[in-house]
């Protein structure tokens, strides 16, 4: 039986070797006490290369999320964000569950914000009116098939909206791969917001957790939000290590996986689908009237072939470290022949 490929999420990769034996070497303390020396040194390098005072690590990103609008909001507050962001769609509505905020959504065609949108959306400080407290932007986007921020459109949000006293969260899942797409730092794409989160276990391969960066005294109040979310954790060295390699090492192989996402686009057009040329590591192509979703999974499933829905009839590709060019070339035969 041949080897499964698979293109659900870059959430899927196993750690490497590197991590594995840093993992079981690791030096360990009590984090909660914070005194884990392993985890120190993670949050202190993924502040210094966000540019940020101080960083936090956190088991996921949802909760990365959840803490970074707590952080500039009250109950009762209004949030905006893009209608396909995951902040919506794929936290368990954490946003009002938590925060007891509501969020107001802008309708974009390819999940970048823009501030002339933005700002139609910002409620005004009456007596009839929840107000606005922030906006949070996602970069690279999800549902939009990761998409990249220019780096001018999410500077003049910032610079906006700290004019009106708003806070901007920057849901970074994937902001390495915005990075490798632009050749900017993720310490420039994150210099103007407030808080930013990023993902250890996604692009960069970490077998778990996020990080949340920001200034200082909004990192010590996001450490009692942690902990309030479960999030309090022990000898927590043994993932930190294997989160030192990925922030180092991980980043510099961004671009084949991106890459490889082009590669599976051009391949899906030749076949007759309409899409966009990727920015980064996500594919998403709409099967439309060609079949049922349901029918083309089971046929993938089938070929040893693992994807996932975008919603609708679109279906998602995503390249990650476990994926090589000759994954992608089969899966392209695969899907070839199921439309076929």
């Amino acid at each position: 039986m041949s080897s499964i490929v698979d293109l659900r999420s870059d959430t899927v990769t196993r750690p490497t070797p590197a991590m594995r034996e840093a993992m079981a070497e690791a030096e360990v303390g009590d984090d909660v006490y914070q005194e884990d020396p392993t985890l120190n040194r993670l949050e202190e390098r993924a502040a210094e290369i966000l540019g940020k005072e101080a960083a936090i690590f956190l088991p996921t990103g949802c909760m990365g999320n959840t803490i970074g609008i707590k952080l500039h909001t009250e109950h009762g507050d209004e949030v905006i964000c893009d209608v396909r962001g995951h902040l919506i769609d794929w936290e368990l509505s954490m946003t009002a569950w938590f925060s007891g905020c509501v969020i107001r959504t802008v309708d974009t065609t390819d999940g970048i914000l823009t501030w002339e949108e933005v700002r139609k959306k910002i409620r005004p400080r009456t007596p009839h009116n929840a107000k606005t407290s922030c906006i949070e932007l996602e970069n690279t986007h999800n549902m939009a098939g990761g998409t990249v921020y220019p780096q001018e459109v999410l500077d003049e949000i910032c610079d906006r909206a700290h004019e009106l006293e708003l806070k901007v969260h920057l849901d970074g899942a994937r902001i390495f791969n915005a990075a490798t797409a632009t050749g900017t730092s993720v310490g420039r794409i994150a210099e103007r917001v407030d808080s930013v989160m990023f993902c250890l276990s996604k692009a960069l391969g970490a077998p778990v957790g996020s990080m949340l960066a920001g200034n200082r005294r909004d990192m010590e109040r996001a450490r009692l939000y942690r902990k309030r979310l479960g999030g309090g954790m022990r000898q927590v060295g043994v993932l930190a290590a294997a989160g030192l390699i990925a922030l180092e090492d991980m980043p510099k192989r961004l671009a084949e996986d991106h890459e490889n996402a082009r590669l599976l686009a051009s391949g899906l057009q030749l076949i007759g689908f309409d899409l966009q040329t990727p920015q980064t590591n996500i594919v998403i192509f709409d099967l439309k009237d060609r079949m049922p979703v349901e029918q083309f999974f089971q046929a993938l499933s089938q070929r040893n072939i693992r994807a996932t829905s975008a919603g609708g009839t679109r279906i998602r590709f995503v390249t990650h470290f476990d994926v090589s060019r000759a994954d992608c070339e089969r899966a392209l035969d695969a899907v070839q022949e199921i439309i076929q």
